[in-house]
């Protein structure tokens, strides 16, 4: 097997080689004070190194506990519309934007980009309604009627994939592509 190593030695060894030849040292090792100095330094590394392998570690009894904490406070701050319904029913604006970006991918020459949700103040539990703003890249070969195509794609996915209706769309070019 081959060593390569960047922690070369004014002596000309590297590290790996006093490493592997810890406990078999040679003349050079015992002679040379850079081969010394860090097979020193290695036998002190791996004394500790044992040391706390034999370590029994516990964790604390309250881990599981503290972890479904975070998780479920995480789950609590993120983002979420409503479904039609009893107003139980809830999905995240990242599922949403995910949908809304797929549909407008399947325009020529349009590529979604960023795309942000947020539910509309006059939303209600038996009718959901969300504001977009969507991020796209045209390429210079692109109509006008790519745009009106982008926004009756999203408009159907909203209301036909989510169950939403969508009461602004707002479609921002942030890029043009070649070709």
């Amino acid at each position: 097997m081959e060593v390569t190593s960047d922690y070369d030695l004014p002596c000309g060894r590297d590290v790996e080689q006093v490493w592997e030849s810890i406990d078999l040292s040679d003349g050079h090792t015992r002679s040379c004070p850079h081969c010394a100095a860090v097979r020193e330094s290695l036998l002190v590394l791996r004394a500790a190194t044992e040391e706390m392998a034999r370590e029994e570690v516990e964790p604390p009894s309250d881990l599981v506990s503290r972890v479904m904490s975070a998780v479920r406070a995480d789950v609590r701050r993120s983002d979420v519309v409503p479904l039609p319904g009893d107003g139980l029913a809830r999905v995240s604006t990242r599922a949403v934007a995910a949908v809304l970006r797929y549909a407008a991918d399947g325009v020529a020459g349009v590529r979604a980009r960023r795309c942000r949700v947020a539910e509309a103040p006059e939303s209600t539990h038996a009718d959901p309604v969300i504001e977009v703003e969507l991020d796209i890249a045209i390429t210079t070969a692109v109509t006008p009627e790519a745009f009106e195509e982008v926004r009756r794609r999203v408009l159907a996915a909203a209301s036909a994939r989510i169950g939403v209706r969508l009461a602004r769309l707002d479609l921002v070019v942030s890029d043009v592509l070649e070709g």
